[in-house]
């Protein structure tokens, strides 16, 4: 006997059917996606894009070497990747950002600042020279390679002001500073080493060297070397730079002895002349685009050179050029002779070195 369902019971079995549908369906998701992760587990996936990432190279410009012979490279395959020990962990969105895990820009602030593209370690032993306006044995500036150097500070408001704009564009130079100045200035000088330029030493006084007999001149560049390095706390450079770049063959024979590299210059600013700073910027650049590259001497002491200094680092970043940090290999120690008689004629000091209160006592009264 055949039933005839009504309306009502059509609907119930067609809400039963639906319903047995999505359960299969369901089964059937699960079951693919569950071989799915058998076949690709998030950890092996984990491991295996650990093992495939290219190893990082690692280094400071000061240790590249300029074209290495093909016999200091090795030919030896790079050691496999050792994977870590343990179970693998699926990586956090952190450690997958490739943006997260990009290193700090080179200047913090500035992206597109000038900054030093290569650091080069100078062995002064034997006391070489440097410049071709002076030297000519040594040319290691490639094509657009320039060394920005600048004598005759510290001084207020001009040295900071070099420093400012250096720092601005993430740029280290090497000074020249005077031996009376660093006195006068110590606090400058000191800024100066502790934001990581190179300081050689530029004579006490700015004398004309080449005028002195050799033992004047001598005392003049010893005296600015104890100078300089008593008013910076801490050793120099052993770079010089003689004032005007005025020489004699004995005094660079002195150098020699004492291994104390020379520089001259390849441009020369004309800052101390030029006195505006447009016109500092121009000869810059002009002496530039003509010599391709070159150590550029300037004055921290100019004023029109402070000026000019962040325009022209905006420039040399603008027309291609490089900044070239020079470093030494070694230190330069102080004589103590010299730093005994630097002692003697430092601004307020005398011979008698004994503390206030071995010299001076209370024999009546009270002291306040």
């Amino acid at each position: 006997m055949t039933r005839v369902l009504g309306k009502s019971g059509m609907r119930r079995i067609t809400v039963l059917v639906a319903a047995t549908a999505a359960v299969v369906a369901v089964a059937v998701v699960g079951f693919v996606a569950g071989r799915a992760q058998k076949a690709k587990d998030p950890a092996q996936v984990a491991m295996q894009a650990k093992a495939e990432e290219p190893a990082l190279v690692t280094g400071s410009t000061s240790q590249r070497q300029i074209s290495p012979p093909p016999s200091s490279q090795s030919s030896a395959p790079a050691p496999a990747l050792a994977l870590p020990s343990g179970p693998a962990t699926i990586p956090t969105p952190q450690r997958t950002n490739m943006a997260a895990a990009a290193p700090a820009p080179a200047c913090p602030g500035n992206p597109d600042a000038l900054g030093v593209s290569r650091v080069v370690e100078i062995d002064t032993a034997g006391g070489p020279g440097f410049g071709f306006e002076q030297f000519k044995a040594h040319d290691f500036l490639t094509a657009n390679e320039v060394v920005l150097t600048f004598d005759d500070g510290p001084w207020p408001g001009n040295t900071p002001a070099v420093l400012a704009a250096l720092a601005a564009q993430c740029v280290k130079a090497t000074f020249f500073p005077i031996g009376k100045h660093a006195t006068w200035h110590p606090e400058i000088l000191k800024l100066v080493a502790e934001q990581g330029h190179t300081v050689g030493s530029h004579t006490w006084s700015h004398a004309d060297l080449a005028r002195k007999s050799f033992a004047d001149a001598k005392d003049e560049i010893e005296k600015g070397i104890s100078a300089v390095t008593m008013s910076s706390g801490r050793l120099l450079a052993p770079f010089f730079r003689f004032p005007a770049l005025r020489q004699t063959p004995e005094l660079t024979a002195y150098l020699a002895e004492r291994n104390i590299g020379i520089f001259s210059t390849d441009l020369d600013s004309f800052d101390f002349k030029l006195k505006k700073p447009e016109l500092v910027i121009a000869s810059v650049m002009t002496k530039l685009k003509k010599l391709g590259k070159g150590i550029v001497l300037m004055h921290d002491f100019q004023h029109a050179t402070a000026q000019a200094l962040p325009e022209l680092l905006i420039q040399l970043k603008a027309n291609g050029y490089k900044v070239v940090h020079l470093k030494p290999k070694d230190m330069l120690a102080t004589l103590p002779q010299y730093d005994a008689v630097l002692a003697k004629v430092q601004t307020g000091q005398t011979v008698d070195g004994r503390p206030t209160a071995a010299i001076v006592r209370t024999i009546s009264g009270y002291a306040n």
